[in-house]
């Protein structure tokens, strides 16, 4: 099918993908419509492929280390020309022998590398935000979300651990098929009966990773659209409670950029877009549990000098929280996330000097790792608010602080034309933000002490299908 749209349809536009893939547009298409008809009949499908892509799995990677070599993780880099002139069965054989294949070894392509493909394959552990999004939907979110997610990314760095360790030791890594690597794997050490099995294994690996990506956008939109934020009708339920509306119209945007982009240009821009949002939440985090306490006899933050006010919350914080503390707060954080992005723009612009160990590069790299440390510790000494929630963050203000830091070291590590595509994503949110979502808010229309409204016999208390319309007035403006 790639080869028949490459020939008779391909596109040459910069940016775009080579030639349309419908295949990849119509199984969204499908997956969409069977998200629509509930919960239910969508989980009894992704149970069903789940087990099959477990078992495949499972068989990859026993049969990589049953049949691997540890010589592909020793070889040298004189090694790498020769074998690569002596293989020439390989689908993508041609692309290899024009590229680098690094030193050899463990890690051909050292440390950096390591970094780069981390940045680009984060997308492989996007899926477990799903449980968290369906806390109105099981019986003990306070015990099942935490156990849930943990067990979700322990699975995942199995599976992932295992199928790569296979893969590299059943051939050597630089004649790995990027269209197809595990039934050209196979067909390398003879098990061409097998690679069958595998790419039926490969198709339902792929339906259950896009259930798992597609399963919470609707609900996100849901929410968002009940609240205002994005338009009513995407609130709209089915008769199984389903946000039908939502599921299809994020299921028709999916499908649109399936089409028309490549599959690397939407992995780039969704790494980004994950790990920046697991940022934003790692600082709400901080400022959520250092928010000051309502107290009359508080000074305003704005009369006190900036250096004195850190200085003191430093040497004596006070015992509670304060607008002073948290302001605080909000100024280490924010200094945090700028030497974070110091700290990632020397590792990457001056990679060579880093190496090459000279003195002003690694002076450079030492200073922001300085400052967030004594961000860190300013942070440490305020008080947290001494309200309980039902999930609470350990190890405050350290890991939500390193979080940030990996966070932006990772994304640092994606191309220019990445984060141009994500800058022009975002730029359309602020769009439907600013023009719609801010004017229509029913956060913005609640009386002061009131929220929204518990729906009789929810299992969480957070949500509500009409927020505030029960508080407000008749005569409210922009009734």
């Amino acid at each position: 099918m790639g080869k028949f749209l490459g020939a008779h349809a391909a596109m040459s536009s910069v940016g775009l993908a080579e030639h349309p893939d419908v295949f990849a547009a119509g199984l969204v298409v499908l997956l969409a419509g069977l998200l629509s008809f509930g919960v239910k009949e969508s989980t009894m499908v992704n149970k069903a492929f789940t087990a099959l892509n477990v078992l495949v799995l499972l068989f990859v990677t026993v049969s990589g280390f049953i049949k691997g070599n540890m010589s592909n993780w020793k070889l040298r880099e004189d090694d790498l020309p020769k074998a690569a002139a002596h293989e020439a069965g390989n689908q993508s054989m041609a692309d290899n022998t024009t590229s680098a294949f690094g030193v050899g070894g463990f890690m051909p392509y050292g440390f950096t590398g390591t970094l780069a493909g981390a940045s680009s394959c984060f997308y492989a552990f996007v899926g477990f935000d799903c449980i968290a999004t369906t806390g109105e939907e099981v019986r003990d979110p306070q015990r099942s979300i935490p156990m849930g997610i943990i067990l979700t990314l322990l699975i995942c760095f199995l599976a992932y651990f295992g199928v790569s360790a296979a893969l590299t030791l059943m051939m050597p890594y630089y004649l790995l098929d990027t269209m197809s690597p595990l039934p050209v794997a196979f067909e390398y050490i003879g098990w061409s009966s097998a690679k069958h099995a595998v790419a039926v294994g490969s198709l339902c690996a792929l339906t259950t990773s896009l259930l798992g990506s597609m399963f919470p956008m609707p609900r996100i939109l849901y929410a968002m659209a009940r609240d205002g934020l994005l338009f009513k009708p995407l609130a709209k339920v089915s008769r199984r409670q389903c946000p039908v509306v939502a599921t299809l119209v994020s299921g028709g945007v999916a499908a649109l950029l399936a089409l028309l982009f490549d599959l690397k240009a939407l992995v780039d821009t969704m790494s980004i877009g994950t790990l920046l949002a697991y940022s934003m939440v790692a600082g709400c985090v901080l400022l959520l549990r250092y928010r000051p306490e309502p107290s009359p006899r508080d000074t305003p933050v704005g009369k006190v000098p900036a250096v004195q006010l850190w200085w003191d919350h430093l040497v004596q914080p006070p015992p509670h929280p304060t607008p002073r503390s948290s302001a605080v707060v909000v100024w280490a954080l924010t200094a945090v996330a700028t030497l974070a992005c110091a700290l990632s723009w020397v590792s990457t612009a001056g990679l060579p000097c880093l190496q090459a160990g000279g003195a002003w590069c690694i002076t450079a790299l030492a200073l922001p790792l300085l400052g967030i440390l004594a961000a860190a510790l300013l942070i440490w000494r305020q008080p947290q608010s001494r309200d309980k929630a039902s999930f609470m963050v350990p190890c405050l203000p350290f890991l939500p602080l390193l979080s940030i830091s990996i966070n932006t070291v990772l994304m640092a590590r994606l191309s220019a034309a990445a984060w141009l595509r994500y800058l022009l994503w975002m730029a359309v949110g602020f769009l439907i933000y600013f023009g719609y979502g801010i004017w229509h808010s029913s956060e913005s229309h609640c009386p002061e002490g009131t929220g929204p409204q518990e729906l009789p016999g929810s299992r969480a208390r957070e949500v509500a299908l009409e927020p505030c319309r029960t508080a407000r007035s008749p005569s409210a403006p922009g009734q």
